[in-house]
């Protein structure tokens, strides 16, 4: 059997968890959350080893604070539900989240996990939802506690991408672990369910604006005809210090200083953190899916918080779906390859500062405008349509998540905060989450590429950096 085909954990039993009270029922239906998908982003986190012997009070007091935070986040105890032309809204109706009990046994310390490779036993540790049930039957949120012999333990959480962004599900954790502590929400951590506010026709009193979504087209297909037969997806976990990104930084703003300047030209915003380290993907990963193919084209997605981009902005305790979608140019791989890095970091820094008030109030006429909702989610969210004779052909382009500046380690749910937070599974090809790392002096990333290309990827990652710091002493 392979090795990721192995059971290494063990569900003991599995209970629906509903609000401890009654709670409104209203039907909420947003313009923004029409084009995420139904599917649950998976979430990972890991506590070390606690002194506490009673595990069963402890499960007690995490299925009885779930139960108080799902009256206050009420909507994440309920179920999305078909609505005209392919869309839905979430109906509270209280049926409430899954919550598994399961162990792992196989292992003696969670240090055996390594650097928690989002794959294999990792993946084992989140729920894992049934599809194939009727839309109306799947929980929104579902989660897994998982007991390891060391007595550390891990909590995997699987939410629903159309119910909740990365923004508000840092909210719902750590009101929950607030609530597992035995502590009171401070006012201002009262969550705002108004998911009207992201609605086109709730900002017709402002100016009727347009663009164009290039972020809802059809993305670059594979050429080549080349199927190099296995696709396997592998997954890699790559850590930077804060001298590699101080170095991607100088090596991309290089390119401001050979450009003309003007006494009428004024100076932009530094490159961000994860402007940078998405530019250095995307020229990495094109590099190693080349193979002589210097025309195909690429193209780099990312989601932008909207929350502060509004006029006015949303509330801060918004919970809803506000991450919008925005793409870099499309580009070819000879671009990509042999211009600067700089290049590509500014495609990404422009993509992510057209995300503007207007340019959101504009994509939400576009999605309410559109008949075809499945091709809108398609489009934005799943490797392009490279396939011959129903064979996954291959995926040219990159999507790039900023997981950075979570509030994850207010996640303590009494026995101490979490020593790590990432994602439980990545099992598309051609995915790269961002985060900071667990001190806060450096970077990790988890990237998705094809197994074929993933050694090749690595190398040119780091030997990339590598001969920035020769040359910077040169």
């Amino acid at each position: 059997m392979e090795d990721g085909k192995l059971n290494m954990v063990s569900v003991l039993s599995h209970s629906t968890i509903i609000p401890s009270k009654q709670t409104p029922n209203p039907k909420l239906f947003s313009l923004c959350e029409q084009i995420k998908l139904r599917t649950h982003a998976p979430l990972l986190y890991v506590y070390k080893p606690h002194n506490q012997n009673n595990t069963s009070t402890f499960l007690e007091t995490l299925k009885n604070s779930l139960s108080q935070a799902l009256v206050i986040y009420y909507p994440l105890a309920g179920r999305l539900s078909w609505i005209k032309d392919g869309r839905w809204e979430i109906h509270c109706n209280s049926k409430g989240a899954l919550f598994i009990e399961a162990k792992c046994e196989e292992l003696t310390d969670l240090n055996q996990l390594g650097d928690f490779v989002p794959t294999n036993l990792v993946s084992q540790l989140i729920p894992n939802n049934n599809y194939n049930l009727p839309l109306e039957d799947i929980p929104l949120l579902a989660v897994q506690l998982t007991r390891f012999r060391c007595g550390g333990f891990t909590l995997g959480i699987a939410l629903c991408r159309a119910a909740t962004d990365g923004t508000a599900t840092m909210c719902f954790m750590n009101a929950w672990a607030r609530l597992a502590r035995g502590e009171n929400l401070h006012q201002n951590e009262f969550p705002c369910h108004d998911r009207t506010m992201l609605n086109s026709r709730k900002l017709t009193h402002l100016p009727s604006l347009r663009w164009q979504h290039r972020e809802f087209d059809a993305p670059p297909v594979w050429m080549s005809s080349d199927l190099n037969g296995n696709r396997e997806v592998s997954v890699a976990i790559l850590k930077l210090t804060r001298e590699h990104v101080s170095k991607l930084k100088k090596k991309a703003s290089s390119r401001m200083s050979i450009l003309p300047t003007s006494k009428d030209v004024h100076m932009t915003k530094p490159y961000s953190t994860f402007e940078v380290i998405a530019g250095h993907l995307w020229k990495c990963v094109t590099k190693a899916r080349y193979i002589g193919n210097r025309d195909q084209s690429t193209r780099l997605s990312t989601l932008v918080n909207c929350r502060n981009r509004l006029q006015p902005p949303l509330p801060n305790g918004y919970v809803g779906n506000a991450a919008f979608p925005t793409v870099t140019p499309t580009r070819s791989f000879n671009d990509l390859i042999y211009k600067p890095l700089g290049d590509a970091v500014e495609d990404v820094k422009k993509a992510i500062e057209r995300v503007t008030g207007g340019y959101v109030r504009s994509a939400l006429n576009y999605i309410d405008s559109e008949n075809n909702m499945d091709l809108l989610r398609y489009n934005f969210h799943y490797p392009a349509k490279s396939v011959i004779e129903g064979q996954y052909k291959g995926n040219p382009n990159l999507f790039v998540v900023s997981w950075m500046n979570f509030s994850y380690k207010d996640a303590n749910f009494g026995l101490g905060e979490p020593i790590y937070f990432g994602p439980g599974f990545m099992d598309s090809e051609g995915k790269a989450f961002i985060m900071n790392n667990n001190n806060g002096d450096g970077i990790v990333v988890a990237i998705s590429l094809e197994a074929s290309c993933m050694d090749s990827f690595k190398k040119y990652f780091y030997d990339d950096i590598r001969e920035m710091f020769c040359n910077s002493k040169l």
